[in-house]
């Protein structure tokens, strides 16, 4: 699985997902890592319209509004907040003609401030320095087998660092972002810091919000990642975003926490 794409344009607005994009929870559904992408890839193609695009992404929020089937999609965006130096910006991803993802960014105006910069925690250790680790031991679905996963140490319940790529195009025949590859990139932080065995208990995040004091650039997206889980059936993902050349951002995901209707008691208390 490393040549090809996670989707397949349609027209100008419409993607059929392939078999690459099939999820960790159920595979006749998509991940949502890749969705989050492409619709970056919506609004960067929006933006490339306008003659001004002096603006960059800082913050994108996204909403997981229902199921996310293995079909056909649709992305409409829209400007809701028009600014010369702030600006929001809305992304509905359907299925079906009905409402799965809604996405808002804000773009803000870029300038030097190298002389004040700081406050970042260090880079992390190179990936090819890395050896890879088979996610696929811990999950199924076509985006987890797309991947190379490569962590720094080895991985302990809730708490996982590592780097994430992958082979494959974001849209077949079109040019992605590195804002929108790594983006694409980035809900795989739920599945590398898994505090139980998915097999014994869920924990979808129903959403994924990321804040940027720089643009990504590169090929790996770095998660150094902590999940925490409450006693009442949320918890919290938490990462801090590295590419090769440092720290980047912050990504935060909340999840509902219940167990699997197939594990029996017994088995989720061993787990």
């Amino acid at each position: 699985m490393s040549t090809g794409s996670y989707y397949e344009p349609i027209d100008t607005s419409r993607y059929k997902p392939t078999a690459h994009a099939s999820g960790a929870w159920d595979p006749d559904e998509q991940h949502f890592s890749p969705l989050g992408g492409l619709v970056v890839h919506a609004i960067d193609r929006h933006l490339a319209r306008r003659a001004d695009n002096s603006l960059v992404v800082s913050r994108i929020s996204f909403d997981i509004l229902g199921r996310l089937a293995l079909d056909e999609c649709e992305i409409r965006v829209e400007t809701i907040r028009p600014g010369r130096t702030i600006e929001l910006i809305e992304a509905t991803a359907l299925i079906a003609d009905r409402p799965v993802v809604r996405a808002r960014a804000w773009l803000l105006a870029a300038g030097d401030t190298t002389a004040v910069a700081g406050g970042a925690p260090a880079p992390l250790t190179s990936p090819d320095k890395l050896a890879s680790w088979p996610l696929t031991d811990v999950w199924p679905g076509g985006y987890i087998a797309s991947l190379d996963v490569r962590p720094l140490a080895a991985p302990q319940p809730g708490r996982t660092t590592a780097w994430i790529s992958t082979g494959l195009d974001l849209v077949a025949g079109q040019n992605s972002s590195p804002l929108a590859s790594y983006v694409a990139l980035v809900d795989t932080a739920n599945g590398i810091a898994i505090r139980q065995p998915p097999t014994a208990w869920m924990f979808p995040n129903v959403d994924l919000t990321i804040h940027l004091h720089r643009q990504p650039e590169g090929r790996w997206t770095g998660l150094d990642t902590t999940v925490t889980f409450g006693a009442t059936g949320h918890g919290v993902t938490t990462s801090v975003l590295h590419d090769v050349h440092g720290p980047l951002g912050h990504a935060q995901q909340i999840l509902t926490i219940r167990p699997q209707p197939t594990a029996a008691p017994h088995e989720r208390e061993r787990s």
